[in-house]
């Protein structure tokens, strides 16, 4: 998985459907093999999955961490409207 993960996910994104530009954002705290961890996604209005993310911390460089991952994917479009709750 860590070897072989990376260069699926490079080469699955691209051919990933175009989302709209209204977001919709959340996390939650969720069990990892055995751990607790922060998981932030982000979906478009349509529900489809723009982009996750786990962090064992909730802080401002996770969330930060987070956006970036998401605006850098191909099949994103720049978001007019973010909605978090």
């Amino acid at each position: 998985v860590h070897q072989y993960g990376p260069e699926m996910d490079k080469r699955i994104r691209r051919q990933l459907k175009k989302t709209n530009d209204s977001w919709r954002v959340d996390e939650t705290y969720i069990k990892v093999k055995g751990q607790w961890m922060y998981l932030y996604r982000a979906a478009d209005s349509e529900g489809n999955t723009i982009d996750f993310y786990l962090s064992k911390t909730r802080d401002h460089k996770a969330a930060k961490r987070f956006f970036k991952k998401a605006l850098r994917s191909f099949h994103v479009s720049m978001p007019r409207v973010i909605t978090v709750d």
